[in-house]
């Protein structure tokens, strides 16, 4: 997959469809078409059918994000690249996790120079 950056994932459990679009950048509207789309993607759903991503919803949304408007694949052809590849699924939330880190530490550091 490409050198993509993703912008760091907050450090709470709970998102709302709202931070996810926001996070992910992709529409509400978009994230609830893929849910119906991609069974790997399936927020809790609270009182009044509120959606509540966690952080490894947001990972996967990054990846399908990439699958799709990167890579150029189809729903149907990144659906099944999604069931393939355990693997890469492992790698990109490894790279996304390590990239908040990074970003995380350099906050500190900014705050510890000040």
């Amino acid at each position: 997959m490409d050198q993509q950056e993703f912008q760091p994932i907050p450090n709470k459990r709970y998102f709302s469809i709202g931070e996810v679009a926001k996070l992910s950048e992709v529409k509400s509207h978009v994230l609830r078409y893929w849910e119906q789309e991609f069974p790997q993607l399936s927020p809790t759903k609270r009182r009044g059918n509120r959606r509540y991503y966690q952080q490894q919803d947001i990972v996967l949304v990054s990846q399908i994000k990439s699958l799709l408007y990167e890579e150029g694949l189809t729903i149907s052809g990144a659906r099944a690249r999604l069931n393939d590849s355990k693997s890469e699924s492992e790698d990109l939330k490894l790279k996304i996790w390590s990239q908040q880190t990074i970003a995380e530490l350099e906050e500190v550091v900014k705050l510890l120079k000040s």
